[in-house]
């Protein structure tokens, strides 16, 4: 480090002035402004801050890494904000046993590596308030040090657990057999609600898309053939770059500076948030908003991209906003449906308008369920599945029938989805015995592209949230995106000598693009559409209709634009990008066996490209089961189910012995504390006892209100859940377990001044209601917000009748398998580890069971980090 010219700068540690960085929330108390002691440097500009790590080891910074890392959890989080409202994340990055940038590399464990670690420091739940944040100054860094093998601690998890305390007993006891029942037709009316409105989200997306790219193209052709005759060419070009570019931002910019959220499909916010995590802004009213209006203008905009997928997200955020029957965005409440605002009711309900969303965008009722069901549902029953149906089937018919009306047949219902393949005729299209193992060469192609495609996005994701972090270079990104896609669009279709005769006269091509009178450009037939209809085209346009060089090209190019895209600040899906690559090298390889077989009538190509997009699509997000069927309604041809499946299956296991999936490993990426159905297989030789966090802050039944004001209001040990102990009159054994109390309830209590004055406990306190918890559910008053006088503090607070008596325990020498199956299973947020007399050892929490997983060389211990 380069001395100041008046001093030695930075001797000792020891000798610094240190001073508190003021703020709030874990970073406060763990950033130290460093005052060099040095005579001459009294001005400040050798000042560094000091970080302290969860071990308690110092590490120091300059004032332009301190900078840099202190904006860490903004660069790469997917909500891009700082500090607000749902996430709560702390801006100050915390990564154990270091102080600069980088975290500290996975641990590799065995039994006897961890014979001895007897629990961690607990870690921290930073989501359940709103909390000013002010953290040490910060700038925009050139680099953003970023590291995937670290867990985030700045993500809350959600609990799927409910607290069966006194309120909840008494209120059930008072709700009637009947009123159970009007409880249950609310939950079918919701449903039937998210379908509807999921349907006319979906089909003004489609509608408003379909206008404006259709004006879009035809200025662009126009402009095209004028100048094609007159010379000038390059404004034609120019003409349509601005035109892609122009529109992208648009769709950019509200992503990027109103709701980052909103980016991409969405797909991985709404698996993580089924799963248990509390992704910030995720359910938002502004979100859905931003995510319909970007996914409109990327569409329009000629970008690499589908409006399939984020039409899941949009159907969640519709089901979370109706369940709870208000909107805290706007600021109304409705007074109804309060019985389902809590955790365990909007994950179902979200569950539902995740497969509604699936539903609308494929025609595929049933997919839509199979999709909440393997990629993220949490918690599943019969009559989740009836309900989640239901939402489905109404969301499709709402379409259908709103389409079918839109376009002139209002009794055909002929549109069940945004995108419909067309019906493939078993009897001119069908598979024969000899084909099945050329299908299952086709999966292994589609796993290996699909593996290719994920590890480029991997290292160009990494790439951004490194250098393209701040908003206005993330629009840039995405303008240059949209213009260098038509630019290649337009250069593909100019040096394209792929000129079709028109087939018949029933036939209009509109596309005659640098091509003779009476025939057709088979390259812009490709790139002058929407992706979804140049899907169709590939699946059903006559043998003839495309030259394998223009297939080739064509593969090669959308490949490398939708890996491009795929990540940019946009709302975009993946799903229709996927398809139509494998469409394209599908037909290819149709037509490629059709010459190697000298035209047998099988060698359809039309169906290798339906086999070709199924095997990128499962090679790219590695799903079976959800895609096997959807792929099946949205043709409406079952008997092609068993090569689909077998097609995907192939995809998915060649895919993963390379890379993971591709929504996973954007999860992953983000540090999301994702668990995964099953424990790691080695987890077995590890126990309760080394998994949990220590020590362990606990509440007395009966407490003072200054010791719980002072709990919640310490900042370095942002505890979320609160085990109660009391101690048996008389006797000489340590406090045991009575309870287990969240921060939530205790800012309700304090809030509505729930305690009564030490000289008089006697004195019944005041009485709440669920209700009162329910109105301030999901975002919680900050604990600065609620004043509490000194005379306050020296008040008692009863927890008897808020606490959840009975919280689920495990012994110490439980292992870390059954722990995880347990917490997992249950949807928990706090699990107490007690010893053999009931008492509290430890606390485990969704971080400490995530950081555990399986690598290339057995299980490790990712270290946290506050990214």
């Amino acid at each position: 480090m380069k001395a100041h010219k008046k001093c030695m700068c930075w001797g000792n540690p020891e000798d610094y002035n240190s001073h508190d960085a003021a703020g709030s929330g874990v970073g406060a108390g763990l950033w130290r402004r460093v005052t060099c002691p040095s005579a001459g440097c009294g001005d400040g500009s050798h000042d560094r801050w000091l970080v302290v790590s969860s071990r308690g080891i110092p590490g120091l910074l300059s004032p332009l890494a301190g900078r840099a890392m202190a904006n860490v959890a903004k660069m790469v989080s997917w909500s891009g904000r700082e500090g607000e409202a749902e996430g709560q994340g702390e801006a100050t990055p915390l990564l154990n046993g270091t102080g600069g940038g980088a975290a500290a590399p996975p641990r590799q464990l065995t039994p006897s590596s961890s014979s001895l670690r007897l629990g961690r420091m607990s870690y921290v739940d930073l989501d359940d308030e709103h909390e000013p944040e002010m953290d040490p100054p910060r700038a925009h860094p050139n680099e953003i040090p970023h590291s995937e093998k670290v867990l985030s601690l700045k993500y809350e998890s959600l609990d799927y657990d409910n607290c069966e305390n006194q309120l909840f007993l008494d209120e059930e006891k008072r709700i009637k057999h009947t009123a159970f029942r009007t409880v249950e037709i609310r939950r079918w009316v919701i449903c039937a609600m998210i379908g509807i409105l999921t349907g006319l989200v979906a089909c003004f997306i489609d509608i408003v898309v379909e206008y404006i790219a259709g004006l879009k193209y035809k200025v662009v052709k126009g402009n095209i053939d004028k100048f094609t005759k007159t010379g000038g060419l390059s404004f034609s070009l120019l003409l349509w770059a601005t035109l892609n570019a122009s529109i992208v931002m648009v769709g950019a910019v509200i992503v990027a500076f109103i709701e980052p959220v909103a980016a991409g499909s969405g797909i991985p916010q709404i698996k993580c948030y089924l799963n248990g995590v509390k992704i910030p802004h995720v359910v938002r009213l502004k979100t859905l908003v931003v995510k319909v209006c970007g996914v409109i203008f990327s569409v329009v905009g000629g970008l690499a991209v589908g409006k399939e997928g984020p039409m899941i997200h949009s159907g969640a955020v519709i089901a979370a906003g109706i369940s709870q029957g208000r909107s805290t965005s706007l600021k109304r409440d409705f007074k109804i449906f309060e019985y389902f605002r809590r955790d365990t009711e909007k994950r179902d309900f979200v569950s539902a308008g995740a497969a509604a969303g699936v539903s609308a965008a494929f025609g595929a009722p049933v997919g839509g369920v199979l999709f909440s069901l393997e990629e993220g549902a949490s918690f599943w029953n019969q009559f989740l599945t009836w309900r989640i149906f239901f939402a489905s089937m109404i969301s499709t018919f709402t379409l259908n029938s709103i389409l079918s009306i839109y376009k002139g047949n209002p009794w055909d219902l002929s549109s069940p989805g945004l995108i419909n393949f067309g019906r493939f005729d078993s009897e001119k299209m069908g598979y024969t015995f000899q084909e099945i193992p050329i299908f299952i060469f086709m999966g292994v192609v589609g796993g290996v592209l699909g593996a290719m495609f994920n590890a480029l996005n991997y290292w160009l994701t990494m790439f951004r949230i490194r250098y393209i972090h701040r908003p206005c270079l993330q629009v840039i990104e995405a303008m240059l995106v949209g213009a260098v896609t038509a630019a290649v669009a337009f250069v593909m279709i100019y040096t394209s000598a792929d000129c079709q005769p028109l087939q018949g006269s029933g036939m209009a091509y509109s596309l005659q693009l640098f091509c003779p009178d009476g025939e057709y450009n088979s390259m812009a037939a490709a790139f002058f559409n929407t992706p979804e209809k140049s899907v169709v085209r590939l699946f059903h346009d006559p043998p003839g209709t495309y030259d394998p060089m223009t297939l080739g090209l064509f593969t090669l190019m959308y490949f490398f634009l939708a890996c491009w895209t795929y990540g940019l600040t946009v709302s975009a899906g993946v799903f229709i990008p996927s398809l139509l690559i494998g469409a394209a090298w599908g037909r290819l390889f149709g037509i490629s066996l059709s010459y190697m077989t000298s035209g047998w009538i099988w060698a359809d190509p039309g169906k290798y490209a339906l086999m070709g997009a199924a095997a990128q699509l499962g090679g790219i997000v590695r799903m079976t089961l959800s895609l096997t069927v959807i792929m099946m309604e949205a043709t409406g041809n079952v008997t092609y189910g068993f090569p689909i499946m077998l097609v995907l299956m192939t995809a998915k296991i060649v895919g993963d012995y390379f890379v993971e999936g591709l929504y996973d490993m954007h999860i992953q990426l983000q540090s999301v504390p994702f668990l995964h159905w099953e424990a790691p297989v080695t987890s077995h030789s590890f126990t309760a006892r080394e998994v949990m966090s220590t020590p362990v802050t606990s509440l007395r039944r009966i407490e003072k209100v200054g010791v719980i004001v002072d709990i919640l209001s310490d900042t370095s040990s942002n505890h979320n859940g609160f085990p109660v102990v009391e101690s048996i009159p008389g006797s000489d054994q340590a406090a045991g377990l009575r309870g287990l109390i969240l921060r939530s309830q205790l800012i309700v209590l304090l809030k509505h001044k729930v305690f009564v004055e030490r000289a008089n406990l006697s004195l019944v306190q005041r009485r709440l209601k669920l209700k009162d918890f329910r109105d301030a559910y999901p975002r919680f008053p900050p604990i600065q917000s609620i004043h509490v006088s000194q005379d306050e503090r020296e008040c008692m607070m009863d927890l008897t009748e808020f606490m959840n008596p009975s919280p689920y325990t495990v012994p110490l020498e439980a292992t870390l398998t059954r722990v995880y199956k347990l917490f997992r299973a249950l949807g928990l947020r706090h699990l107490v580890v007690v010893d053999n007399h009931n008492q509290v050892v430890g606390l485990v929490t969704r971080k400490d069971l995530a950081r555990y997983r399986l690598g290339k060389e057995g299980l490790e211990e990712l270290p946290l980090a506050q990214t």
